[in-house]
């Protein structure tokens, strides 16, 4: 949807041909305009975070672990959640090739937020493909979470009306609890399109669009909203510990 606010004397038409010469969303590469210029770290013991707003994790890890994650315009609130689950982060822009990553020996990689189109970003799918195929552990939230549908051989498309807010409720399957989540995105994937070792393991109560992906043989999950809040809902924030579980497990 595109649209101008204005205030005082204007010419409606003038704003109605101002907002019609908006670039579309579909086919838009944005993450080029907001990833990293280069490669940056973030390590545990760095900036936690307003403590007024810090969620106590409930899983910190073991021992220190390693997570290479991709900035397809990473929020900070997310490198701090990370650090406080004891993980030191090594964040890549967009582009960098999967090779790089598996460089700096990742106990897990990161997929992160971000807008614009993930169908015009095969640069990014094509990398997200060679980690799938790795036994690595992938957790991708946002952009994140539809570049992994695509990776995973699915197909997205544009909503109608795009998910915005910090109150929508989202069925976990597994569970059957509902989480009020916070979201800010335009696209979603298409549960049609997936193969059969890629399951549906959240639905948005609102439309009944895919929330969450989890690969069958391989650990790599996914979820469409953003479960860093801050200030926000924070039912989400278990995600965080179950992907600490996760390399754990595979540390096992």
């Amino acid at each position: 949807m595109r649209g101008i606010i204005a205030t005082g004397g204007v010419d409606p038409a003038e704003l109605a041909a101002k907002a019609k010469a908006i670039p579309q969303m579909e086919g838009a590469d944005l993450v080029k305009e907001v990833t990293c210029k280069a490669a940056y770290d973030w390590p545990a013991d760095k900036d936690a975070g307003d403590p007024d707003y810090v969620v106590a994790p409930e899983r910190r890890a073991k021992t220190r672990l390693t997570i290479a994650a991709y900035d397809l315009g990473i929020k900070t609130n997310i490198l701090r959640r990370l650090a406080a689950h004891n993980c030191d982060v090594h964040v890549f822009p967009a582009g960098t090739p999967a090779a790089e990553l598996f460089a700096v020996e990742p106990d897990g990689v990161f997929l992160s937020n971000g807008p614009g189109d993930p169908a015009a970003l095969p640069y990014v799918t094509d990398n997200v493909k060679q980690l799938v195929a790795s036994d690595v552990p992938i957790f991708g939230i946002c952009l994140g979470h539809q570049i992994l549908g695509l990776a995973m051989g699915g197909k997205t498309f544009k909503l109608k009306f795009g998910h915005r807010g910090g109150n929508h409720p989202v069925k976990n399957l597994a569970t059957n609890k509902v989480e009020i989540t916070s979201q800010n995105h335009g696209f979603a994937v298409d549960p049609e399109s997936l193969p059969a070792d890629v399951r549906v393991t959240h639905l948005n109560l609102y439309d009944g669009t895919v929330e969450g992906l989890r690969h069958v043989d391989k650990r790599v999950f996914c979820v469409q909203y953003h479960p860093e809040a801050s200030p926000g809902p924070h039912d989400a924030d278990y995600l965080f510990d179950d992907f600490i579980g996760m390399i754990e497990g595979t540390r096992g």
